[in-house]
């Protein structure tokens, strides 16, 4: 497992970051809306995003690595990722009762392992605070 995927980009990071609770935020791909981050993370090298996909993949969890993480704007309450809704559909599934080991873990760094940083339209590196 690569402890970079698992770490919020340093200009996401910022002062604020590891003070905010994002539960509740509204999740955008670089292609739209996915839904709602369930529960985060701010463990340094093990840091992730769970999202609420609701309707979106028939009422499913996703559980994104820390890097994925693009802007966060707390007067939004929106949190931006560098996926597509396809990669992220693609995604292994979330497993509720392993997805704090290491081979979940490890199985998603492959995943996500294979696209490059950034992303498309709304990847952008910028934080609003």
């Amino acid at each position: 497992m690569t402890s970079e995927l698992w770490t919020y980009r340093s200009d996401v990071r910022g002062s604020y970051a590891g003070d905010l609770d994002f539960s509740g935020y509204t999740v955008e791909a670089t292609d739209g809306r996915i839904g709602h981050v369930d529960d985060a993370t701010y463990d340094v090298g093990q840091s992730y995003v769970i999202v609420d996909t609701g309707p979106w993949i028939f009422g499913k969890k996703v559980m994104l690595p820390a890097s994925t993480v693009t802007r966060i704007d707390p007067q939004a309450r929106k949190l931006y990722v560098a996926r597509t809704k396809e990669e992220i559909k693609n995604a292994p599934e979330f497993d509720e009762a392993n997805y704090k080991e290491s081979v979940y873990r490890d199985r998603l760094s492959e995943y996500y392992g294979r696209f490059p940083d950034g992303g498309g339209a709304g990847g952008t590196r910028s934080t609003v605070f």
